[in-house]
């Protein structure tokens, strides 16, 4: 039985299927640990795109998010910019 694994995954799991699994695994890994800093103490804002980067080497599912993910952040960077601020008062 294990000769015939042993000779099957050679047969099958090429170097494209390893290197899109560990892609998976240490991405999946990244995205996760940034949404547990959503609620534990942690720069969430930060780890999250790292992991969908790293998961969009191999896939376009994550490049789709990440793009949508800029772009949200690009137009809230923007609204803060364009935000009238109070005046400051004099001090006393």
């Amino acid at each position: 039985m294990r000769g015939r694994l042993r000779a099957w995954l050679r047969r099958h799991i090429t170097y494209r299927w390893a290197r899109r699994i560990v892609v998976a695994v240490i991405g999946g890994t990244i995205v996760a640990l940034g949404v547990a800093m959503i609620i534990l103490p942690g720069p969430a804002i930060v780890v999250v795109p790292i992991g969908l980067g790293v998961l969009g080497l191999e896939f376009a599912w994550a490049r789709h998010w990440l793009r949508k993910l800029r772009v949200t952040a690009i137009n809230m960077v923007n609204r803060v910019r364009r935000r009238p601020r109070a005046p400051a008062e004099p001090p006393p």
